[in-house]
């Protein structure tokens, strides 16, 4: 059976872990938020030792059997992070994640992670079915527009804001349905509002100075793969005087974490590395400091981080 996202964190929580998980959708901040719990849980355990595998076109399999072999440097435990943007192992990852759990290594745990998952296609496929019987699988599935007020809820507790449900109505409707967008304005807002009890129209007045594009929604967009509505949200931030340079701290730093790992992408680190040098170039050009057109330049940027396989468009 599935596992639902709040029975992961509680098993998790437990004095062991199981030797495999899956934690597969398309809501991804739900996705690296409960890979990120399950990786602080492990490391608080003793699984101090961490192995990242990066599953690309070119990946081979064989490096899952070679890690589950591998004898641990430091005599402890281990985790090996196996990220699967496409959620397609294919026959033959399929076939080496079949092997791994018929005989997972002890004091290790496999933490599969996936950022495209379709229940058609992968439920019932013999290596989610071997997930399930030595460890477990946690599909993620976006939310529905009537559970979102409920998550805005917890995640307001969370982060010390007292939301009336009014606030939380006006929230709800603002991130259409967007829980990155929703995670982004809460923390936001206890930043401008700490503790004091929040309402609609205080609510309202503190993001009324917002631009109705921000660089939180482009990057957003971009990192969701959908590439025209980040150029959308490109032209509203141009239109409505945003300059090149106070966008590219943000570009930089999601490109840097991506490129270090830190958060899953649909691509190998040698296209986020790629991603890294062009922005680079677009920031000098928007400082004058080389020729172009930066945000032409910033236009095929965010192609790139949207659609991987399109490639880096050259600088005009």
């Amino acid at each position: 059976m599935a596992a639902t996202l709040a029975q992961l964190h509680k098993q998790i929580a437990g004095a062991e872990l199981k030797p495999v998980y899956l934690i597969a959708g398309e809501e991804h901040l739900l996705v690296l938020e409960a890979a990120d719990a399950l990786r602080a849980r492990a490391k608080q355990l003793g699984y101090v030792e961490r192995e990242i595998l990066d599953v690309n076109p070119r990946f081979d399999w064989n490096a899952l059997a070679q890690s589950a072999s591998a004898m641990s440097l430091f005599a402890s435990r281990r985790l090996i992070d196996l990220r699967m943007p496409t959620g397609k192992p294919g026959r033959e990852g399929g076939a080496a994640i079949v092997e791994y759990c018929g005989n997972p290594p002890p004091d290790t745990v496999l933490l599969i992670t996936c950022m495209e998952w379709s229940r058609k296609e992968n439920e019932g496929s013999a290596w989610v079915g071997a997930v399930e019987k030595s460890g477990t699988y946690v599909p993620v599935w976006p939310m529905k527009l009537e559970e979102l007020p409920g998550w805005i809820a917890q995640r307001c507790a969370s982060r010390g804001l007292h939301a009336d449900p009014g606030a939380i109505a006006a929230l709800a409707e603002r991130v259409e349905g967007n829980s990155l967008a929703a995670a982004q304005e809460i923390d936001k807002l206890a930043l401008l509002h700490g503790s004091a009890p929040l309402d609609a129209g205080t609510l309202e007045a503190l993001v009324a100075d917002s631009a109705r594009f921000d660089v939180f929604k482009l990057i957003d967009a971009a990192l969701r793969g959908d590439a025209a509505r980040a150029l959308r949200v490109l032209d509203g931030l141009r239109a409505e005087g945003e300059q090149v340079p106070a966008l590219m701290g943000m570009v930089l730093y999601k490109l840097q974490q991506l490129a270090r790992g830190e958060i899953s992408g649909r691509a190998d680190r040698r296209h986020w590395d790629a991603c890294l040098v062009q922005a680079a170039r677009i920031d000098r050009v928007a400082k004058g400091r080389e020729m172009g057109d930066a945000w032409r330049e910033l236009e095929r940027l965010l192609v790139a981080i949207a659609l991987p396989r399109s490639g880096l468009a050259k600088a005009s």
